[in-house]
C-alpha cells in the first residue's frame, strides 16, 4: 500500500493543484519512485489511498502502471477518502479503510517518501511473515529537522524496536521511515478498534498502535542507511534536484 492521502501543507503553494505524491522528483513523481521499486520487487498488486486531489493521482497512474525501465507491469487499487468521506483518515484508519483489499502480509510505504535505492525484496517479506511479529519498521538516522528520532533498537538488524523512553541512556535514536511490513491483525481486534474497511471512516494515527504493539515486544525493527528523505517542505524538494 502507497500513501498518498496527505494535504501537504508545508508544501504549499505546490500542492494547492496537485498532490504531494505527483510532484516531481528528477523527472518522476515522487509517488512513481516506490510504485516502480515494488514492481522490481516482484510486488505488483498495490493500492493507492487518496484524498487531496486524489482524482489527480488515478488520472496520473490509472489502473495500470508499467516503468520505463521494463519492470513489471502494477495493478493499482484505489481507496478514495476523499471521495468517500470528504476528508483524510489518517495512517491507522486509511489502512483499515483498505484492509479489505490487502492481503494477511503487506508493505506500507509513503508516497511522500524518498528512498531511491531502497530494495523491496522478497526475502524480507518471507522472513516477517514466518515470525510472530505484528510489524517490521525500517529505520532511518535521524535527520536534521528531527534529530530526536522515534525509535530505539535492540540489536543491529531485525532486532527489536523499542519506545524512545526504553531506549537504553546514550543509545542511539531513529527515524521512521514509513517502510514497514505488517501483518493484517495488527489492525484487527483486539489491537486495533477499527472494523476491516472503516466504514465509519473513522479517522486514527498509527503511533498509538505502534506503540501498543512496542510494549507488547511484537515489532521488529531494521536500519536502512541508503538515502531517505521526507519531502515535508519545498526547501526539501529543491535539495533533491540539487543531489539529482
Amino acid at each position: 500500500m502507497i500513501l498518498a492521502a496527505g494535504r501537504g501543507e508545508r508544501m504549499r503553494p505546490l500542492t494547492d493543484h496537485a498532490p504531494k505524491p505527483l510532484l516531481e522528483v528528477r523527472g518522476r513523481p515522487l509517488m512513481q519512485w516506490p510504485l516502480e521499486a515494488l514492481a522490481r520487487g516482484g510486488f505488483t498488486d498495490v493500492v493507492v489511498n487518496t484524498a487531496w486531489l486524489g482524482d489527480l493521482i488515478e488520472a496520473r497512474f490509472g489502473a495500470t502502471h508499467r516503468a520505463a525501465d521494463g519492470a513489471a507491469s502494477t495493478s493499482i487499487v484505489y481507496s478514495h477518502e476523499g471521495r468517500d468521506f470528504g476528508r483524510a483518515l489518517e495512517t491507522a484508519g486509511g489502512i483499515a479503510r483498505a484492509l479489505p483489499l490487502l492481503g494477511e502480509v503487506f508493505w506500507v510505504v509513503a508516497g511522500d517518501v524518498h528512498a531511491p535505492d531502497f530494495v523491496f525484496t522478497r526475502s524480507a517479506f518471507d522472513h516477517f511473515a514466518a515470525s510472530d511479529r505484528l510489524a517490521h519498521l525500517w529505520l532511518v538516522p535521524n535527520p536534521a529537522h528531527h534529530p530526536r528520532g522515534d525509535f530505539g533498537l535492540a540489536g543491529p538488524r531485525d532486532g527489536v524496536a523499542l519506545a524512545l523512553n526504553e531506549a537504553p541512556p546514550g543509545g542511539e535514536r531513529f527515524t521512521f521511515s514509513t517502510i514497514a511490513l505488517y501483518r493484517r491483525s495488527f489492525f484487527e481486534a483486539p489491537n486495533g478498534a477499527i472494523p476491516p474497511g472503516n466504514p465509519e471512516g473513522i479517522a486514527t494515527p498509527l503511533a498509538p498502535l505502534l506503540r501498543a504493539a512496542i510494549a507488547a515486544g511484537r515489532v521488529s525493527a531494521e536500519v536502512h542507511a541508503g538515502a531517505w528523505t521526507d519531502v515535508g517542505t519545498p526547501e526539501r524538494l529543491a535539495a533533491l534536484h540539487v543531489a539529482g
